[in-house]
């Protein structure tokens, strides 16, 4: 490797591994053990221990790499002996997947890979890809039906979100508009997840808002909606583990909300 060609692959990387971080923290259900294995591909490449193939996109290039690791090591559940509460909770439910399944839906809806390239990543054919995705979405829909808040200000893509949740078999609790609504509707309306845009109508925080309903009514799985993942996947604290892009598709959505559900697991952000 040049030095040229070594600083475009690292530009190429900084570029994608909030996204991989994002990737790696759904898949293992822990941010720290997440962090672990997006660090060891990283190190990997810069190491030229592994392939980083230039043939293929940058992002899906540095997720193969990952993908390399991540099956080399057995995609071990559960090592953390940290982990506690809904964290561990994850570990155990991950244990109960078909093998591979998980990868291939995240792949496929959360990191809007094609089948192709998500088998190209995880070293199976697309065909393969495409029966692990189906597989997986027949997995996650076995959990069992659950109370969803909406936290969100724009009136179209509330009801958009709660026709997709319903349409699921959940039912919503009711849909806030801002962080004073959500905080009033979390009291009268308990709900086991919570779908949460980032900037409410009144310019108060979907962040803050959401942080305020765990400390007071317990953990439980969060999906946050933004048209700026970048923005909170920095690095520079706890981060959310279902982390959906605007404009969203109705699969990404029923994906996240399916897995927040049937894992009970998430980190959320406090900042």
């Amino acid at each position: 490797m040049t030095a040229q060609s070594g600083e475009l692959i690292a530009s190429q990387i900084g570029a994608n591994l909030p996204y991989l971080r994002r990737y790696a923290r759904a898949l293992t259900g822990s941010q720290s053990s997440g962090d672990k294995y997006a660090l060891a591909a990283l190190e990997a490449i810069l190491a030229g221990e592994a392939e980083y193939d230039s043939s293929l996109s940058p992002k899906a290039a540095l997720f193969r790499v990952f993908h390399a690791i991540w099956s080399s090591t057995g995609a071990p559940a559960g090592e953390d002996e940290a982990d506690t509460g809904l964290a561990a909770k994850a570990q155990r439910h991950l244990r109960q997947l078909t093998p591979n399944t998980r990868e291939a839906l995240l792949l496929h809806t959360i990191e809007e890979f094609s089948s192709a390239s998500t088998g190209v990543i995880m070293g199976v054919s697309e065909d393969e890809a495409s029966e692990l995705i189906s597989i997986a979405y027949e997995e996650m829909s076995r959990a069992t039906a659950g109370r969803v808040m909406i936290i969100e200000d724009e009136a179209v893509i509330a009801m958009d979100l709660e026709a997709i949740v319903t349409a699921m078999g959940h039912s919503v609790t009711g849909i806030a508009r801002t962080e004073a609504q959500a905080m009033e509707l979390a009291s009268s309306a308990p709900a086991e997840l919570v779908l949460s845009d980032i900037q409410l109508a009144d310019n108060s925080s979907g962040i803050d808002a959401v942080n305020g309903i765990l400390e007071k009514h317990g953990d439980r799985p969060v999906i946050f909606i933004t048209a700026y993942p970048e923005r909170l996947l920095t690095g520079e604290g706890p981060e959310p583990a279902f982390l959906i892009s605007k404009p969203y598709t109705e699969e990404q959505v029923r994906s996240a909300v399916s897995q927040a559900m049937f894992f009970s697991s998430t980190e959320t952000l406090k900042v």
